[in-house]
């Protein structure tokens, strides 16, 4: 399924392409393509808690998540580069530019 959004891009899927957690804070992982094509991945950061028996999340981060939030970045950043390597519509460019 493709989703477009509002900046005119297109979400390749209205389910992310993967998910890293590690305790209350999690990466989602994105798969886009632009109208001519080309693919790319964003990441969201977010923090869960607990509010009145519910689970709620968050862009906001507390001092104590910080060295976390890098951590879950690390493991995002290397597993948007998998996403990348496997798939088989990237261009030769997009090979180059992961490895450097």
């Amino acid at each position: 399924m493709v989703v477009t959004e509002s900046n005119g891009n297109a979400r390749v899927s209205d389910r992310p392409a993967a998910e890293v957690r590690l305790g209350r804070i999690k990466a989602v992982i994105w798969a886009n393509a632009g109208e001519d094509g080309e693919r790319w991945y964003t990441v969201q950061l977010v923090r869960l808690y607990r509010e009145a028996e519910r689970w709620q999340s968050t862009h906001s981060f507390r001092r104590d998540d910080l060295l976390l939030v890098a951590k879950v970045a690390d493991l995002a950043h290397s597993k948007v580069c998998e996403l990348v390597a496997a798939d088989p519509a990237r261009e030769p460019a997009a090979e180059v530019e992961s490895e450097a």
